[in-house]
C-alpha cells in the first residue's frame, strides 16, 4: 500500500495496512498506527507517533524541530491520537525540554493551513478551523472548537468544551464551558449549543451559568467570585472544573464585554 514514489526510512515503524501516497516522506524513528492514510507530499519527521485511522492530507509537515532559538537538539516527539485527521499543510512542531513532546489527541480535525507549536497540549475531539496558529506551550481541553484564523498566545489555557470564535486574538486564558467573542476577546455566555450536542443536560447547563453569573456579573474580584461560589453554589464536576482552571490560570481569565471597550466592533 505504499507508493513507489514514496521513500520510508528503515527505521521507521509503518503498520502493515498503513497508505501512504506518492512523493511523501518519512524519516527515521516514525511510527505510524494501523489503518492511517497518508497523502501525497507530506512530510513526517523524526520523533513523530501517529495513531490507528488517522488521515493526513496532501502538504502536511509534522515533527519538524521547534521555532524555539532555546531548542539545542534534544530528543523530543509529535503524538498524533487515534481517529484524527490532519487537513492539507498543516505544520507540527515537535517539543522541547519543557515538556518533551506535542501532542494532539484523539477524534480531533485540524484543518488547513494550521500551525500547533513546539510543546502545545490539544485534548480529545478539538477542532481547529482553518488558518489556526497556536503558539508554544498551549494547552486545550477535550471538545474545544477554534474558529479559523485565530491566534493564540504563548501559554495560553483553553478549557475543555470552550467555543473561540473566528478570527480570534487568544491572549488571556478561556475557561471552560464558555464562548469567547469579539475584540478584545470576552466572555460571550456559557457555550450552551456546543454542551446540549454533547448531551450536557438542560439542568447542568443552567448550573454552569450560575457559576459564570456569580464570575461575570455580580461585581465581585475573581477571588470573593469563587470563594462565593464554594459556599453557596453545589459541588459538581463543572463547579470543580471551572474552579481549578480559574485558581491555577497563570496569564487570567478573559473579561466581560464591556461597551465602548476599544476596537468593540
Amino acid at each position: 500500500m505504499t507508493h513507489p514514489f514514496t521513500y520510508i526510512d528503515p527505521n521507521a515503524r509503518v503498520a502493515p495496512n498503513v497508505k501512504i501516497d506518492p512523493f511523501t516522506v518519512i524519516h527515521g524513528d516514525v511510527h505510524i498506527g494501523e489503518g492511517t492514510w497518508i497523502g501525497s507530499n507530506v512530510t513526517i519527521m523524526e520523533g513523530t507517533r501517529i495513531g490507528k485511522n488517522c488521515r493526513i492530507f496532501p502538504g502536511a509537515v509534522l515533527g519538524a524541530i521547534p521555532q524555539d532559538l532555546k531548542y539545542t537538539g534534544e530528543k523530543t516527539i509529535v503524538e498524533i491520537g487515534d481517529n484524527t485527521t490532519i487537513r492539507e499543510f498543516v505544520t507540527i512542531n515537535r517539543g522541547t525540554n519543557d515538556r518533551g513532546k506535542t501532542v494532539v489527541g484523539d477524534h480531533c480535525l485540524i484543518m488547513a493551513y494550521s500551525h500547533i507549536a513546539h510543546d502545545c497540549i490539544i485534548g480529545n475531539h478539538c477542532i481547529m478551523s482553518n488558518s489556526t496558529q497556536i503558539a508554544g506551550h498551549v494547552t486545550v481541553g477535550d471538545h474545544a472548537i477554534i474558529g479559523g484564523v485565530s491566534a493564540v498566545h504563548q501559554f495560553v489555557n483553553i478549557g475543555q468544551h470552550a467555543f473561540i470564535a473566528g478570527g480570534s486574538l487568544v491572549s488571556k486564558d478561556v475557561p471552560p464551558y464558555i464562548k469567547a467573542v469579539r475584540n478584545p476577546l470576552s466572555y460571550g455566555g456559557v457555550n450552551s449549543v456546543g454542551l446540549k450536542r454533547r448531551g450536557f443536560t438542560i439542568e447542568q447547563i443552567n448550573h454552569i451559568l450560575d457559576i459564570y453569573r456569580t464570575i461575570y456579573n455580580k461585581g465581585m474580584n475573581i477571588t470573593q467570585a469563587l470563594e462565593f461560589i464554594e459556599e453557596e453554589i453545589p459541588a459538581s464536576d463543572e463547579r470543580d472544573d471551572i474552579v481549578t482552571f480559574i485558581r491555577e490560570s497563570g496569564r487570567g481569565i478573559i473579561k466581560r464585554f464591556m461597551k465602548g471597550a476599544p476596537d468593540e466592533e
